[in-house]
This record gives C-alpha cells, sequence and structure tokens, in this order.
C-alpha cells in the first residue's frame, strides 16, 4: 500500500490554518443550552461473561431523541468503586453491537459505555438508536444529511449525543466523574476530539486514526469513502461546495481541537487512504492539551489495533490512575513516562 500524502518528516509540522466560524463558540454554546438532563435508565442485562456486568442503557440524547448504550462493569469481587470511566464512541455506520462484543475497558477495571451513534450500526456492527430526524436530499451514507445549513447537519446531533452519553456515565452511582475519559476509532476518534473540546473537564482523550478532520483536504486527496460521499454531493451541486465547506467547519476536529485541553493520546497511520495522515496531523498540531501521538508507518486504517490498545492501556493508567482488581486504599500512583510526537510504534 503506497503511501498517499505528504512526506512523514513535513507530517511533524504539518500545522495549516483552517478558518473557522466566527460565531463558532456562540453556535456550540447555544446548542448544548437546549439540551436537558439525559436522564438515563439502566437495566441489568445478562451477557454470560463472568468478569464483567453488562446494564442496557438508554438516555436523552438531542432534541430528546432515545439512544442506546451498554454499560460495561468490573464483576462485583473483581472492582473498586469508584471507578474510572471510559465512553467508547464508534467508527462509521458501526453501533454498540452485541453485549458480550465490546469489553475491553471493563476488564481492564473501568466502567465501560459503549455508545451507538444514532442512524448508524449496520455496517460492521449492530446498533438500536434511530436518527429520529429527516434531512433534505443527500448523498446515500451520513456525511452529506443536512450538510447545507450547520444547524441541520447530522454531526451538530451525533456531537450532542455523544457529550449526553459522558453526563450519563458521569451521573452512575460507581463512577468517579472526574476521571471519566472518551476514546474512539475513526468516526470515533473525530467524536472523542469533538467531545474534549465540548466538555472542557473531561480527564482524558485517545484518539484513535481520527476521522472528521480537515474535511477539505480529506476530500481533496482520499481516494475512499465517507469522505467520498461529500465529494459526489460536490460532484452535483456545484454551486454549493463553499456552503458546505462553511458547514463543515462547525464540526471539523482540527478546528474544534484548538478548544479541548485534557491529555490526549492520538494514533496516525501514515498508509491511511480513508483518514489521510495530514488530516490527523492537522488536529494533532491544533490540540491545545498535553498530546501524544503513536504512529504506524505501515499501516493503513486499522491503524494500531491491538498495539494500539496495550499502549492505551499503559497510558490512560498514569492519567486516571492505575486500576485495582482488589481493595488497596493505600497504593500509589506512578505516572506514565511520556513519549515523543516522532515515536514511532
Amino acid at each position: 500500500m503506497p503511501n498517499i500524502d505528504l512526506p512523514f518528516e513535513q507530517l511533524l509540522t504539518y500545522a495549516p490554518h483552517i478558518p473557522e466560524p466566527p460565531d463558532l463558540d456562540d453556535f456550540w454554546r447555544e446548542t448544548l443550552a437546549e439540551v436537558g438532563d439525559p436522564q438515563p435508565v439502566v437495566t441489568p442485562h445478562p451477557n454470560g461473561l463472568r468478569t464483567v456486568e453488562s446494564y442496557d442503557v438508554t438516555f436523552r440524547g438531542f432534541g430528546g431523541h432515545p439512544i442506546r448504550a451498554w454499560l460495561h462493569l468490573p464483576a462485583r469481587p473483581l472492582r473498586t468503586e469508584p471507578l474510572p470511566g471510559v465512553v467508547q464512541f464508534q467508527g462509521y455506520n458501526g453501533g454498540r453491537g452485541l453485549v458480550h462484543e465490546h469489553v475491553f475497558w471493563a476488564n481492564a477495571g473501568y466502567a465501560h459505555l459503549v455508545v451507538d451513534t444514532r442512524g448508524q450500526g449496520s455496517g460492521w456492527t449492530t446498533g438500536d438508536t434511530g436518527d429520529g430526524i429527516g434531512t433534505s436530499p443527500s448523498q446515500p451514507g451520513f456525511m452529506t444529511r443536512g450538510i447545507d445549513d450547520p444547524r441541520d447537519y447530522f454531526y451538530r446531533r451525533v456531537y450532542v449525543d455523544a457529550v449526553q452519553a459522558v453526563r450519563t456515565l458521569r451521573a452512575q452511582p460507581m463512577v468517579d466523574p472526574a476521571r471519566v475519559a472518551v476514546t474512539g476509532i475513526s468516526q470515533g476518534g473525530g467524536i472523542s476530539i469533538a467531545v474534549a473540546a465540548l466538555v472542557p473537564d473531561v480527564a482524558a482523550v485517545m484518539p484513535d486514526v481520527p476521522f472528521l478532520c480537515h474535511f477539505r483536504r480529506a476530500c481533496e486527496i482520499s481516494p475512499s469513502d465517507p469522505y467520498g460521499e461529500i465529494v459526489r454531493y460536490l460532484k452535483a451541486h456545484r454551486d454549493r461546495v463553499d456552503r458546505v465547506f462553511s458547514t463543515l467547519a462547525y464540526f471539523d476536529g482540527a478546528v474544534l481541537a484548538r478548544r479541548a485541553t485534557a491529555p490526549a493520546l492520538f494514533s496516525v497511520a501514515l498508509m491511511d487512504q480513508i483518514c489521510p495522515p495530514s488530516t490527523v496531523y492537522a488536529a494533532y498540531h491544533a490540540y491545545r492539551g498535553p498530546k501524544e501521538i503513536a504512529v504506524y508507518p505501515y499501516n493503513d486504517h486499522e491503524g494500531g489495533g491491538p498495539f494500539q490498545q496495550g499502549r492505551q492501556l499503559t497510558w490512560i493508567a498514569g492519567i486516571l490512575g492505575r486500576v485495582s482488581t482488589a481493595p488497596e486504599p493505600n497504593a500509589r500512583v506512578a505516572p506514565t513516562p511520556q513519549a515523543s510526537d516522532a515515536d514511532l510504534a
């Protein structure tokens, strides 16, 4: 798989100026002001596993629409409360899956909320949440739904749902609200960056080969969908280029990252044709908080996979405090050493 993007040496300093809407902060302040308490309903759900307890969760997202999630916890004999938490957002057209599918962080000792993306969940894994809102004409997929107006755009609803998911996990009595992190791969990584900007006190962020960053460049160089959905839309609507990219600027991870300050661990794959590495680096260099990036030189969009998960385990333990599987009230936590930006995983 050939490189399709800038040489690595240029990526290390690639920090393009991406104009932001003058009313960006007002837009998101007003959007979030419209959202009430998520009012989660949490119901025990059998999973067939011995070391993890699972709960079916429904909470109120954008417009009060019901959003589904799984809450996974270490089984009671194995956990010490209050627990640190991880909210996981899904890749494009993936959902929360079956109850036993995504239990990685619960097995590591965290309260783990696995969140549906509204309208998605019929691609590579299943979901249970509809969108609840129709849109104007759009290209098949989700990238152009409501794209003529930021107030109608699909990802406005998705980002609000994500903020509500963080509030939902923080509200659980067994969770320490000050130690809740967000993570996700691809689309989930882009959503995580947005949450870090919209929830200033989120504890940590782990965007893995993030999507939804530097839209214009992605549309110009990515040979793949989902960015191809926008390209095809503009191919038909030749007169809407400026309007489309004006809308996307409200949702661009490389713009919103300027407002995020939580510790962050990014990853990038240098042969990624879905999320080209320059788009990831645009968001990474814009990010205002302490940050690291793991680089996978010979990988496509699968990125680091299990190697990145192992790195995340060590990194997040240093941020949120090491998770114990037995009561250790006097345990001390040592920080995780920081890696350089150029560290090749």
